[in-house]
């Protein structure tokens, strides 16, 4: 007889779990859950808003200081090895919370090693995506007018194609990052597996996901509007909102509630 080989589901890879549909309002209940988190864990929240707030603030004075806005690269491509991780250790209070356990910063840190090849992939990726869209972008400024004072006419060809290349690629990095560390943090699966479910995800609640996108936006606009100082409660929020659109939208096998 032929030898048979069983699969083991649990480690298969490039997978893509199933996902619910949510209505398009559903991201500013996520926003409210994320408001309780934070009052329930105001310290620790604070902590990492200040980490948070430390990087773009930086990068900002090092702008200011250098005269040049070529330090702006070196200093994201940081921002993008490190930030998920620290959002990993937001994402760990949310968990203790929806558990009914006590969040502390030992354990939250801890949850940055839980998954140290998917999470640090994914960072790669994120840097990979980065440097792409700064070349394209010095491409793109080859189009931009060699005149003094250029008309809007003139700019008309470097402010079409930027804005359609910067939106792609703005689509593509949303797509794959909105359930990506949250499923990678948890599920503790390959880094393509929560890549796919996170696409997957985005396009079957294309509307919520829309409204999300603004919701972002907007904070992070209010958090540069304020100097910075903003985001110390602004990525607390966003964070833990996150992880509530998480648990709403993808599917577990035991059904799981936080209100």
């Amino acid at each position: 007889m032929p030898a048979t080989h069983s699969i083991d589901k649990n480690h298969q890879f490039a997978r893509c779990f199933e996902c619910n549909k949510v209505p398009a309002m559903a991201p500013f209940h996520w926003l409210a859950l994320a408001c309780k988190d934070l009052a329930n864990a105001p310290l620790l929240s604070l902590l990492y808003g200040l980490i948070f707030t430390l990087i773009p603030a930086t990068i900002m004075w090092l702008v200011y200081q250098s005269g040049t806005h070529l330090v702006i690269l070196p200093a994201a491509v940081a921002f993008a090895l490190i930030g998920p991780a620290f959002a990993a250790g937001l994402y760990d209070v949310a968990w203790e919370l929806e558990k009914g356990h006590k969040p502390t910063l030992i354990h939250s840190l801890k949850s940055m090693f839980r998954n140290p090849a998917g999470e640090w992939g994914f960072a790669v990726l994120l840097m990979v995506i980065m440097i792409v869209w700064m070349r394209l972008a010095a491409l793109i400024h080859a189009l931009y007018p060699n005149v003094p004072n250029p008309t809007f006419e003139q700019l008309s060809a470097f402010l079409a194609l930027g804005s359609i290349v910067g939106g792609i690629l703005l689509v593509c990095v949303f797509a794959i990052s909105a359930f990506t560390p949250q499923i990678m943090m948890e599920r503790r699966v390959d880094i393509m597996t929560a890549v796919i479910s996170s696409m997957h995800a985005v396009k079957e609640n294309f509307g919520a996901m829309v409204v999300w996108c603004g919701i972002l936006v907007f904070l992070v606009m209010v958090g540069f509007a304020t100097g910075t100082a903003g985001f110390i409660v602004i990525m607390p929020l966003l964070a833990y909102a996150s992880w509530h659109g998480y648990i709403a939208v993808i599917k577990t096998k035991v059904p799981r509630h936080y209100e």
